[in-house]
């Protein structure tokens, strides 16, 4: 990389630092942020015309990480975008940026003006309609935004038409299903989802991420020693499906089960969003479940897990309380979300009162290490709405080799759920209604980090959507979407939210 070229690349705080310079000494300095992985005609002309509103020019790129537009994005590495902008001639300064909360750079640098191009326009004010509306004061301040005209092109259209980021059959359902639906109708949809109220039950658990590093054979015994390296805790399980959901839905209620000593209930509460509200019930025997994975940081392989948990059931005293309080809470909720890892929280008493009292209820029954085969769907009678991937599906049936889609109708028609949906890994997911509909949906997904909790994501998004009254496609498409998002990330360290899910929607069908 050449000198000036190099120079014009700086850290976020010496930019800020730069920019206060700048205001001080009265210039005028104008900033321009987004992913820029394709420098097309469109960003020239948007470049050039924010330059022409002040004195400097700087470009916030956003850094790989937070880059969740859309499938294979970025194309070029954060390093390869930042030098690429930095090359331009109107642009005075680069940064690397992160962006996981939107718009948090344009806080911190304070530009006089932030440039917002025309391709982007429209779709921000759909995406993040808080921040244009609620919260446009806190992000931008007192920069004025500059909104850039003229012809505007696309690079998620451009990368979309003249790149095979999916395949071929992937392409063409999405060609179809963008005919069927518009983004416009789609957004409209997830927009309405916000009024459902929702109490979710279920296992809480605690996920715990320790990094190693391979030191060598032991002399003394047959195992590999490692140096720990970092750790990080995660709430997962039931507590990450409340977030996914309190970022679709004003009202949610989580009723989950903790261990009397050493809850941490402090972190749990930290961990989830406002509109969590939470209902705690404690068993004496047992701890709050934690899942502890070692992997290896080099590779990001998981070794092996050790769980701290007990999987019986609670006591009688308990499962009282929690009756009651479901007795006199499941009338107030559109929706009952039951997240159940078949740790010995659900008995069978809690089951039949949710049965007879919800006004519609969703159910997820997970397979794990400590209830292989034993914490079936069949279970449950009636549910309304059921999600399971495949390995749950084919041993509530026993069916280890049979076709898919047999074993779909066969599990529909023994709950009688209105939609019954199995995903399946890299082949997307299948979908079949009460009315015999059947739905397959391609998987989404073309970078993964971390399988674990993207079931948990799906099941988050399509149920809602399903008591919202959505069709069996659409349900399936979003559910789709949000698993394509949650593999992205490490773990359960963060929920899908609701604007990626919608600026990825946006991207994948254009």
């Amino acid at each position: 990389m050449k000198g000036k070229i190099k120079n014009k690349i700086i850290l976020l705080e010496d930019l800020a630092k730069k920019v206060a310079d700048y205001k001080k000494a009265g210039k005028i300095v104008v900033q321009s942020h987004g992913i820029f992985d394709l420098i097309h005609p469109g960003i020239i002309k948007h470049l050039n015309m924010a330059k022409s509103q002040g004195d400097i020019l700087l470009v916030t790129v956003i850094k790989d990480k937070d880059v969740r537009r859309g499938p294979g994005r970025p194309i070029f590495p954060e390093n390869f975008r930042v030098e690429s902008v930095a090359s331009l001639e109107q642009v005075d300064y680069a940064c690397l940026v992160d962006d996981e909360k939107p718009f948090e750079c344009v806080r911190r640098i304070k530009p006089g003006i932030f440039a917002q191009g025309q391709a982007y326009k429209e779709r921000d004010r759909k995406i993040h309609d808080k921040i244009y509306e609620e919260e446009k004061e806190f992000y931008f301040g007192k920069s004025k935004i500059y909104e850039t005209g003229g012809f505007s092109f696309s690079s998620s259209q451009i990368i979309n038409n003249f790149l095979d980021i999916y395949p071929q059959e992937t392409s063409s359902f999405l060609k179809s299903f963008a005919r069927k639906y518009s983004f416009d109708a789609i957004l409209d949809q997830l927009n309405h989802i916000k009024k459902l109220k929702v109490l979710l039950i279920g296992d809480g658990i605690i996920d715990e991420y320790h990094y190693c590093e391979a030191m060598g054979k032991s002399t003394k015994a047959l195992l590999v020693v490692h140096k720990y390296m970092a750790h990080e805790i995660f709430a997962g399980g039931a507590f990450i499906i409340a977030n996914h959901v309190a970022g679709l839905c004003e009202k949610v209620h989580l009723v989950t089960l903790l261990g009397k000593e050493d809850s941490k209930e402090e972190f749990i509460r930290g961990a989830l969003r406002p509109n969590v509200d939470l209902k705690f019930f404690y068993r004496e025997d047992g701890p709050t479940i934690c899942k502890k994975r070692y992997i290896n940081q080099y590779l990001n392989q998981k070794l092996f897990e050790i769980n701290y948990l007990n999987d019986t059931y609670i006591d009688e005293d308990c499962e009282s309380n929690i009756i009651n309080h479901l007795n006199s809470a499941i009338p107030e909720y559109d929706l009952i979300l039951i997240s159940d890892f078949g740790h010995g929280f659900i008995t069978k008493k809690i089951i039949r009162v949710i049965e007879k009292s919800s006004k519609i209820f969703a159910v997820n029954t997970q397979t794990n290490a400590a209830n292989a085969g034993y914490n079936l769907i069949t279970k449950y009678n009636r549910p309304n709405f059921v999600c399971l991937d495949e390995t749950e599906a084919r041993l509530a049936t026993q069916e280890r080799f049979s076709n898919i889609e047999d074993i779909a109708k066969n599990i529909s028609k023994i709950l009688n759920a209105e939609y019954f949906i199995i995903t399946l890994g890299k082949r997307g997911s299948i979908g079949v209604s009460r009315n015999h509909e059947v739905n397959l949906t391609p998987v989404f997904s073309t970078k993964v980090v971390d399988t674990v909790g993207a079931g948990d994501a799906f099941f988050a998004f399509a149920a809602p959507c399903f008591a919202q009254g959505m069709p069996l496609d659409l349900v399936s498409f979003i559910g789709n979407a949000a698993g394509a998002l949650a593999v992205q990330i490490v773990g359960n360290k963060k929920p899908v939210e609701k604007y990626e899910l919608i600026e990825f929607i946006h991207a994948i069908l254009k």
